[in-house]
């Protein structure tokens, strides 16, 4: 006779999973923003220079801003469940042209690897939302 293993159980937790997710992603979304953020106005113009990778060569310095700002607060209302879905489309934009930013400087999938991974998260969080440990409910 073989015995069945099964976590089914744990289905009935799946909004407190959301918030363990939502919680730890967010927090590594600001550890990663917060230097960048706080770097100022030269690190948001080479942050910004990434946007070049789907032609946008203009305002640099604003791109940069609005990306470190993005993954600050975009990591802080993931935590909170406060704009969600919004957050996480930006993070996912955000995941994109980081990622775009690695192949067009020609470091392959092993430096693009991470902001892919962490942009799928993102859009799934995106069609998914918060779940119930969330402002948003």
């Amino acid at each position: 006779m073989m015995h069945k293993f099964s976590l089914s159980f744990l289905s009935s937790f799946s909004d407190f999973g959301l918030l363990v997710m939502r919680t730890g992603l967010g927090l590594m979304m600001i550890v990663h923003g917060w230097p960048k953020l706080a770097a100022g106005a030269e690190k948001w113009e080479k942050l910004g220079g990434a946007m070049t990778h789907i032609g946008v060569d203009v305002a640099p310095q604003f791109w940069g801003f609005m990306a470190s700002m993005t993954e600050v607060f975009g990591g802080l209302f993931l935590i909170l469940g406060f704009l969600t879905r919004l957050s996480s489309a930006m993070l996912t934009f955000v995941m994109l042209i980081a990622a775009l930013m690695h192949f067009g400087e020609g470091h392959g999938l092993g430096s693009a690897g991470h902001a892919i991974e962490l942009g799928v998260v993102f859009l799934g969080l995106m069609f998914v939302g918060a779940g119930k440990y969330a402002i948003d409910k």
